[in-house]
């Protein structure tokens, strides 16, 4: 179900520096993947989760097969997006 306000992303410098630094056509795919999470933040593609450990509280959404974002839910209608890598790097 699609929310009925857009989520507003917030990101963080840690996640601008290495957003930066990744291949084009995965900033791409996160955009896609950014467009669909504004209209519905749990839209299967995405599978949307939480995390727990060292990211309890956080929440993840798939990028590629192997590309991950992490974020915060601040509010129902923002999120704020921490770090973005592979599957490895991240949980690894």
């Amino acid at each position: 179900m699609a929310c009925e306000t857009p989520v507003r992303i917030i990101l963080s410098g840690t996640f601008a520096k290495r957003f930066e630094k990744l291949p084009k056509k995965i900033q791409g795919q996160f955009r896609k993947r950014r467009d669909l999470f504004i209209e519905n933040p749990f839209h299967p593609l995405l599978d949307n989760h939480p995390l727990h450990g060292e990211y309890a509280g956080y929440r993840s959404i798939n990028i590629t097969g192997d590309y991950r974002a992490i974020y915060e839910p601040i509010k129902s209608d923002i999120a704020f997006f921490i770090k973005i890598d592979t599957h490895s790097e991240l949980y690894g």
